[in-house]
């Protein structure tokens, strides 16, 4: 679907900051407001934006640290739906969070979250790795996050440079 100006300007601003106010919206835009509200709406409504999130540092928050992994997946395609049908599968799993169909020697990511260790192995060996078309599969436990979706975030803005004095 192509998209005007104006309507790549909302979703460029909304995809950086979904809190940003529609009266901001129709300022940006030179819109008025109920056209920025009409444009968000057939937006949502044709899926372009599927979704207003926020970006949460849970390591933050006790208790709440959990385990995050990236599973690499090699799957069999199945004949006339490739690999959505076995995709639709894995993502239906209520511990998936995302899944990509990729390039390369792995044919999906996967990306899960769990409390423990303990339980992303569970769910590779018990759900994952018993499907009909999955070959193999290579687990990645993210250790640390740094940036995600272009947010940094925990950015150390102290001057590393050292002090010289006569």
């Amino acid at each position: 679907m192509r998209l005007s100006e104006q309507e790549l300007e909302i979703l460029e601003v909304l995809e950086k900051n979904a809190r940003t106010t529609n009266e901001d919206l129709a300022k940006m835009t030179n819109l008025a407001v109920a056209d920025v509200e009409a444009i968000i709406k057939r937006l949502e409504q044709q899926k372009i934006i599927v979704t207003h999130t926020s970006i949460v540092n849970w390591s933050k928050v006790e208790g709440h640290e959990g385990v995050t992994a990236m599973i690499d997946v090699k799957v069999t395609p199945q004949r006339g739906v490739g690999f959505d049908d076995v995709a639709q599968r894995i993502y239906r799993f209520k511990e998936v969070k995302s899944v990509y169909l990729m390039s390369g020697a792995y044919d999906l990511s996967v990306v899960i979250e769990g409390n423990s260790m303990n339980e992303v192995a569970h769910f590779v060996s018990e759900k994952l790795s018993t499907l009909d078309s999955v070959i193999s599969t290579t687990t990645h436990f993210i250790l640390k996050k740094y940036k995600h979706d272009g947010k940094i975030f925990e950015q150390n803005d102290e001057d590393k440079r050292i002090v010289v004095s006569p």
